[in-house]
């Protein structure tokens, strides 16, 4: 039994039961670590190939040890200097190099453990005081962890493009826009049939255009998001992002527009006196558990808006009808926690920010999307499921029934 000695405490190593692998990548994983550790095992190297140090030599074996040379290896993502044995084949007159220190050489996972030290928030710039303290350590300064980031990134964004959806089964998508200086990222978010929430894709655009957005959707699909089950599409309210859905997606999706943002429109037209009662009155009628009295909930509240403000009337009336389009599919008592706002979309929005927010100056367009994929994929395993993701057969269900899409399946195969 071995003891390896990391900070005050020590670990203790069977030595018989760990292979070559698996000792490199323990070693690799405790940081900071005393360097002994890492001596003893090419020690125990030098001493498999040649012997003892002072033992009598077999004539038949040519390996002898052959003194040190400076050297160094990685713990972790810290490059750390040493001194390593020397094993020499006298009889080919060559050195005999060590499995061990080949292995301890490379930087296993470098790029993605700078990765996330960069994504959590340690800038480059302040990367050597925050890094582990690992006696005698190299270090590594500004330019290298940006460099290391810019190429770990790329794959990441690469993986994030190029990923396959037609694993999914998706029941419904959120759409939005997210600003990153003076451009903006349209970002799409699905939800599976098990709840799941997974980010799709996104597309760089000064404004949410009907052209630019149909695009993104159009990847989607390239990438093999099925809707022929029927999606429902949940959206702030942008007139581009509805145009580019129903055309994309024509004959095989509902779009529910957000009701907070619809209040809140229609409020902010109003005088600040009167924001609160019209905003509880509007917020009572989408409570309402029933299209039908959701609907006749609104109308009442039509002609004191006409007097009051008709520019706030002409607010409530444009697309009324989407956000209306749970009740209507009789999904309110089930699903309203998670699809009558965009909070999902919202939420992750906000997480990337959060994430990407030490950028202080975005300098172009790789860059933009080299963060955001990276911190998409980041986020990703953290999503919770929606609420309610056991009515989530229900939907898929009401969105058949309302887009009759068994008979277009019938259509089709005849």
């Amino acid at each position: 039994m071995k003891k390896l000695f990391v900070g005050n405490g020590e670990v203790n190593v069977d030595e018989g039961a760990l292979e070559l692998d698996s000792r490199v990548a323990m070693i690799q994983a405790l940081i900071p670590i005393g360097l002994e550790a890492v001596d003893d095992v090419l020690q125990q190297q030098v001493l498999e190939l040649a012997g003892g140090r002072y033992n009598r030599k077999d004539p038949g074996q040519p390996l002898r040890r052959w003194g040190k040379q400076k050297g160094s290896v990685y713990l972790g993502d810290q490059k750390v200097p040493i001194e390593v044995p020397r094993v020499r084949d006298t009889a080919a007159g060559a050195e005999v190099p060590l499995d061990v220190y080949k292995a301890l050489q490379s930087p296993r996972e470098l790029d993605e453990g700078m990765l996330l030290r960069v994504i959590k928030g340690i800038s480059c710039r302040n990367y050597k005081a925050c890094a582990q303290a690992v006696p005698e350590t190299f270090g590594m300064s500004a330019s290298s962890v940006s460099r290391r980031f810019v190429k770990a990134s790329a794959k990441k964004l690469k993986q994030f493009q190029e990923r396959p959806l037609d694993t999914y089964d998706f029941v419904a998508l959120f759409i939005d826009g997210k600003s990153f200086a003076d451009e903006q990222m349209v970002i799409a978010l699905g939800v599976t049939m098990d709840g799941q929430k997974i980010p799709l894709g996104f597309v760089e655009s000064a404004t949410e255009n009907e052209r630019v957005c149909r695009q993104l959707i159009q990847d989607l699909i390239r990438r093999g998001l099925c809707y022929d089950q029927g999606l429902l599409v949940v959206l702030d309210g942008s007139k581009g992002l509805y145009s580019a859905v129903t055309k994309a997606l024509k004959g095989y999706v509902r779009v529910h527009r957000c009701q907070w943002h619809k209040r809140e429109n229609v409020v902010s037209y109003l005088p600040e006196s009167e924001r609160p009662r019209i905003r509880r009155k509007l917020q009572k009628a989408y409570d309402c558990g029933s299209y039908g009295e959701a609907r006749a909930a609104i109308e009442a509240l039509k002609p004191e808006l006409t007097l009051m403000n008709q520019s706030a009337l002409t607010s409530l009336e444009e697309g009324l009808e989407e956000t209306l389009t749970l009740h209507r599919l009789g999904m309110i008592p089930f699903l309203k926690r998670s699809f009558r706002t965009s909070n999902c979309i919202e939420s992750l929005n906000s997480m990337t920010g959060d994430l990407i927010r030490k950028v202080k100056r975005w300098t172009h367009s790789p860059q933009r999307h080299r963060w955001v994929a990276t911190a998409l994929l980041d986020i990703e395993p953290r999503l919770r499921r929606v609420n309610g993701y056991k009515h989530l057969p229900l939907l898929r269900q009401a969105l058949r029934n309302d887009l009759n899409i068994d008979n277009q399946e019938l259509r089709k195969s005849a």
